[in-house]
């Protein structure tokens, strides 16, 4: 199946071709700007040192910044289990929203079918699996928000894009707010660093600083309608019924 994208280089990229095989994961993110052209402007800027392969214009249109075999510079430092810096294993997707700091809001009908109809080309093409279908906020915690808590983890779950839970509303929603001991909260952890996330803790942070941002980026993940850094009987439940799903 061809994918229709529209052309705008970025000079962003390592020059040195990887192999295909090495193509693990794909990572979304959000633009954070509050112009598409002021984003579009810095992925294409030698000077920014940022980029990504694609991006998905508000109007749904996808545009090919850098040649998947080739390294583009979107993920930065990040982590997820033994990867480290996911730039050279990853394919970057960047979707036109002004982000958390400028009025975040829902991703656009056009630019969700487009994600799909690229994600799903993507997939084949690579054979990536859909436990390495993250965000940002999911292998940097302690620096990224996005794509953030509108995105439609759920619905692309459905899918075959990406990991969700298995549990119903109602099941959950008797569990939220209820608290938990040391010993779950241990567990809590201990299965969301299963799940892939980092328990490496960053040396500009102390670890109770980068345990309550690991909490938010995994309730931003899969369990959007509260993202308070709070480990309740909910996020417990969550995490569990994950790593049951994986198995």
């Amino acid at each position: 199946m061809a994918l229709k994208t529209k052309l705008n280089y970025s000079p962003n990229f390592n020059s040195k071709k990887r192999i295909l095989k090495n193509i693990k994961f794909i990572i979304f993110h959000y633009t954070g700007m509050k112009k598409e052209s002021e984003a579009i402007r810095r992925l294409t800027d030698i000077q920014s040192e940022v980029s990504c392969h694609y991006l998905i214009k508000n109007n749904g249109e996808i545009v090919s910044l850098v040649p998947d075999l080739y390294i583009a510079w979107h993920a930065g430092k990040s982590s997820w289990k033994k990867f480290k810096s996911l730039n050279k294993n990853s394919i970057g997707i960047e979707i036109s929203n002004p982000g958390h700091e400028f009025n975040y809001k829902k991703f656009s009908k056009k630019q969700i079918f487009s994600l799909l109809k690229l994600s799903k080309f993507l997939i084949n093409k690579y054979n990536v699996n859909h436990h390495n279908i993250l965000g940002h906020s999911d292998i940097a915690p302690e620096r990224k928000k996005d794509p953030g808590e509108k995105f439609p983890w759920k619905y692309l779950s459905k899918n075959k894009i990406g990991f969700w839970h298995s549990l119903k509303k109602h099941e959950l929603l008797k569990k939220r707010n209820i608290k938990i001991n040391m010993i779950e909260k241990k567990s809590f952890y201990k299965n969301i660093f299963k799940i892939g996330y980092s328990e490496t803790i960053p040396k500009n942070i102390n670890k109770e600083k980068y345990f309550k941002l690991v909490t938010k980026a995994f309730q931003r993940r899969f369990r959007q309608d509260l993202v308070d850094g709070k480990i309740d009987r909910e996020c417990l439940l969550i995490s569990k019924n994950l790593i049951n799903e994986k198995k």
